[in-house]
């Protein structure tokens, strides 16, 4: 009986580890929802309020942007858009802070547009886990989904 309840007490960490790497997914997939919703509000919503993105363009030219810059155009350019992890993330938490870290692919109007890594900085504030910074490169070769 000891030995059991030294096991219990023994996972509550992992299992609060998990809840916190779901809870770290959810704040990036809703990201990824608000895209494919063409919603500012949604995509806002999931992120800091001086949240920005970082890249590197497939022709090698680096780009930094707010996010609500970001948002409002995905907002306005009525297409549909799917961002989704192509294999499972890292997700690394320490405290307050987390990174996640995976391939990805982008389809516009279900069609094959780049693909790479994205990387998404995050901070737990008083209203949850929000997005504060994405870095992502974006390629058009060697991607393992292109149609």
């Amino acid at each position: 009986m000891r030995f059991a309840i030294a096991c219990l007490f023994a996972l509550l960490p992992l299992a609060a580890q998990m809840s916190e790497e779901k809870d770290v997914l959810a704040a990036v997939q809703k990201t990824f929802d608000g895209m494919a919703a063409n919603d500012a509000t949604q995509i806002l919503a999931s992120m800091t309020a001086d949240a920005r993105l970082y890249g590197v363009r497939a022709n090698g030219v680096a780009y930094a942007m707010l996010a609500e810059q970001w948002a409002n155009r995905i907002a306005t350019t009525k297409s549909a858009f799917v961002e989704r992890f192509t294999n499972a993330p890292t997700v690394s938490i320490h405290g307050t802070i987390a990174h996640v870290w995976g391939e990805y692919e982008f389809l516009r109007d279900g069609r094959f547009g780049h693909c790479g890594v994205d990387s998404f900085s995050l901070l737990k504030t008083g209203d949850g886990w929000r997005v504060a910074a994405i870095l992502d490169t974006e390629e058009t070769v060697g991607c393992p989904t292109a149609r």
